[in-house]
């Protein structure tokens, strides 16, 4: 057999197996479906070797190595399954319950922790180890309106550390403290709602137990559907729809949407409605603005317009500019994302159509983000007088309330949304996507400036898809209607980021005045709203693909897919906001933002 070079052969369990070199002994096992347990280990994460759960044995080797951390070598044999190994694991898993609060029956995440799941395999029977819990003073931080961080069932893996550095340029905890007083802490050990956190909930998704979990608001909305003085209306956001059914038995990236609108109508809520109508409304305020701008920079010479213009639809991202770039929030839209815009128009334009009482309508959103239960709270989201959104939940939450209502999701037939703010285009949905907004964006304004449809087949532009972390495209512009014809010939330089570590590469570029750009989508979490921090977990590259392709398919699928082409949003610009950037869409639809410290 001829080998190639770059190949390295080894044995695991008696078994023969060729990887490339700088494979690490725990990916080799699994080409061979030999599964090694991890704890510190994550796919989307540098190598770290901290938890020693997946010690193997290495034929000759003094001690037990970590194969998560060792690389494969020539002619290496390997034992994964021996009795050291088998105590070893034991051991550790042992030693980390003894300093773990195990309140397994009540924990958020029962069933669902790594270090559960460990221990029912490695540690059941009697323990050799004192119990230490009560010897620490633990603390439980309530403070943050996304997340909650809980010491007692931290077990130093540093996951989140990693996560927070690596993939979010954020730092917002890092490790504290050696032996005995080691803790994952903020500066200066700072509540979480007083430190420089975007509450992207990217920690969350990668927590391998229950020290970091999403503040969970779902017996509030259970109060809300069973008081007979509430109008329950939900939104539910793109990406839910082709996340929701892992949590549910499903594959991930299988779509979901009419079986989950089904569940929300069994569930109580008053009105079902999508999020996706605001994210078309979004298109066109966003579109308008970015024109506007493009005008009064190009034509009017005005040298105080801000460009490039970036989108506004991520409260991570939000959060994230504030702290770390807040000379440029100028260049931000001003635009509300769509859940906010979404809350605004409930509490108005719906109620008024509906003859409900706005005090009356509880407003909640279904969203893949953590750090929407912040954007929630802000104070600058209660323009109609009322507060825009009540409560937000995760996809992980609205699974949760489907198996505590009992629903047989999988036999659920498909239901359609309800009228009134229900109606969307495949535009909208693809805002589930790194590169969504950008795309959704480019089909209406291209359209509008040049009455034809952008020149990229079946409406699908492709240089903006993909899991890139920075990407680029350049759309030349020709044909201008005579309206726009000061664009004629113009090439509208994009960009697309998506992980706050991309992000500040572009910030960088454009704080050192190097941008070539006219607009940027940016999103905080990888993939964009799919890879967020409320869907379900895991999460891994290969998981966010599915989610991906399931997000275009959705928008393949669409009767429409152009947002200005939307009747909902046609009809409530006649009726109610007149025109995109009104004053009435100013009021309601668009806010500010604020200069944060950075320490």
């Amino acid at each position: 057999m001829k080998i190639r070079k770059n190949m390295i052969n080894l044995t695991i369990n008696d078994q023969k197996v060729s990887v490339p070199a700088g494979t690490t002994v725990l990916d080799a096992a699994k080409k061979l479906k030999i599964n090694i347990p991890t704890l510190c280990n994550h796919p989307d994460l540098c190598v770290a070797g901290n938890c020693r759960v997946c010690l193997v044995e290495q034929k000759g080797a003094r001690t037990l190595i970590a194969a998560c951390a060792m690389p494969a070598s020539e002619g290496m044999e390997i034992h994964t399954n021996t009795l050291k190994v088998r105590n070893a694991r034991k051991h550790v898993v042992e030693l980390l319950l003894s300093e773990h609060r195990s309140d397994c029956t009540k924990c958020y995440k029962n069933q669902k922790c790594e270090l559960q799941s460990l221990a029912n395999e490695f540690a059941f029977g009697d323990t050799i180890f004192l119990d230490l819990v009560e010897d620490h003073r633990y603390t439980i931080d309530r403070s943050s309106p996304s997340f909650m961080k809980d010491d007692s069932k931290c077990i130093h893996c540093q996951r989140c550390v990693r996560t927070c550095a690596e993939l979010q340029y954020i730092s917002a905890i890092a490790v504290a403290n050696k032996g005995a007083h080691q803790k994952i802490s903020s500066f200066h050990d700072r509540p979480m709602s007083h430190v420089v956190c975007t509450n992207c909930g990217q920690c969350v998704n990668r927590c391998p137990t229950g020290a970091l979990v999403e503040k969970t608001y779902i017996d509030y909305v259970w109060d809300a559907i069973y008081d007979p003085e509430k109008y329950v209306v939900v939104q539910t956001a793109p990406a839910v729809r082709v996340a929701l059914g892992e949590d549910l038995g499903y594959d991930p990236g299988e779509r979901v949407t009419g079986k989950m609108v089904n569940a929300l109508r069994q569930l109580g809520f008053d009105s079902v409605l999508d999020t996706d109508f605001s994210a078309d409304l979004t298109i066109m305020e966003e579109g308008t603005e970015l024109l506007t701008r493009l005008k009064k920079a190009l034509v009017d010479g005005d040298k105080k317009i801000s460009l490039p213009m970036f989108t506004s639809c991520s409260p991570g991202w939000i959060k994230f500019i504030e702290h770390k770039y807040p000379e440029f929030l100028s260049n931000l839209s001003t635009c509300k994302s769509p859940q906010q815009m979404f809350g605004a128009l409930v509490k108005t334009f719906y109620a008024k159509k509906k003859n409900i009482d706005p005090s009356k309508i509880v407003s909640v959103s279904i969203m893949p983000c953590v750090a929407k239960k912040y954007e929630a709270d802000r104070p600058e989201m209660r323009a109609s007088g009322y507060k825009d959104i009540d409560f937000v939940l995760t996809t992980r939450e609205l699974a949760v309330m489907i198996k505590q209502a009992g629903l047989d999701f999988r036999n659920l037939e498909p239901a359609h949304y309800d009228s009134i703010m229900g109606d969307s285009t495949g535009a909208a949905v693809i805002f589930g996507a790194t590169g969504g907004v950008m795309e959704a964006a480019l089909r209406t304004a291209y359209e509008i400036v040049t009455g034809r449809e952008v020149p990229f087949s079946n409406l699908n532009i492709t240089p903006v898809r993909g899991m890139d972390g920075v990407k680029e495209a350049t759309v030349k512009i020709e044909g201008c209607t005579d309206d726009w014809k000061f664009l004629e010939g113009a090439e509208l330089k994009v960009a697309i980021a998506h992980g706050l570590v991309n992000a500040n590469k572009i910030m960088h570029d454009v704080r050192e005045g190097k941008s070539p750009y006219h607009f940027v989508e940016i999103m905080a979490c990888p993939g964009g709203c799919i890879g967020g921090g409320g869907q379900p977990i895991p999460t891994s590259m290969e998981i966010r693909k599915n989610r991906m392709k399931a997000i275009y398919a959705e928008d393949e699928h669409m009767v429409l897919r152009k947002s200005h082409e939307n009747p909902d949003v046609i009809a409530i610009y006649k009726e109610f906001l007149d025109k995109p950037n009104s004053h009435k869409s100013h009021e309601l639809l668009h806010t500010h933002y604020v200069e944060r410290e950075s320490y």
